[in-house]
């Protein structure tokens, strides 16, 4: 396969990865894998690895917000009180993008819970996501360029490793709990 074709091929399985609202592999894994597996040089492996996640997590989160408006009232009442908390001021507003451009945990339920709290921007927070990766995935590019023999163990161990199982249990749960605070009330309480 040409290095088009197969930096296609990784674009296609980045994008699929970020669609999954559950235990998908990390997407650095997946360019790590194409950049020892097939050589694919770094440069597209990160722009269009940050890109085609970026947008996998942008319709992963588009399908929540349809999924959001499904939900029993009290608890639309409850997400929109987040939403509001959240977006009203402007400091907040820049929190919620630093978060998501800069957040040190699998996004996967962050945007899940972006998607089901309707005043959340997802085209902003995509963007954060989009330049946040660019950095991140440049160091576990560059890193695995430079640890080529032992990172091919690595990726094996932590798609079946019990703590990543967990880790994704534990995000789970907490998108769960989420979901069943009482927000509204909280928040009143607080304002």
């Amino acid at each position: 396969m040409s290095t088009l074709g197969t930096v296609a091929v990784m674009l296609a399985a980045v994008f699929v990865v970020n669609l999954m609202p559950a235990f998908g592999p990390p997407t650095w894994t997946v360019l790590v894998f194409f950049r020892i597996k097939y050589d694919v040089p770094a440069v597209p492996l990160v722009l269009g690895g940050a890109a085609a996640a970026a947008c996998g997590r942008f319709i992963l989160a588009s399908v929540f917000r349809r999924i959001g408006w499904r939900l029993p009232a009290g608890k639309r009442e409850d997400l929109e009180a987040v939403g509001e908390a959240i977006t009203e001021r402007r400091a907040s507003r820049w929190g919620t993008i630093a978060l998501f451009l800069v957040s040190p945990f699998p996004s996967t339920q962050l945007f899940e819970a972006a998607g089901l709290t309707p005043q959340v921007n997802l085209r902003d927070i995509s963007l954060a996501f989009f330049f946040g990766r660019l950095v991140t995935y440049s160091i576990y590019v560059g890193g695995a360029t430079l640890a080529a023999s032992t990172v091919s163990s690595i990726l094996d161990e932590g798609f079946r490793s019990p703590w990543a199982i967990a880790l994704q249990l534990l995000l789970l749960a907490l998108l769960a709990a989420f979901l069943l605070i009482p927000w509204a009330k909280l928040l009143r309480r607080r304002g």
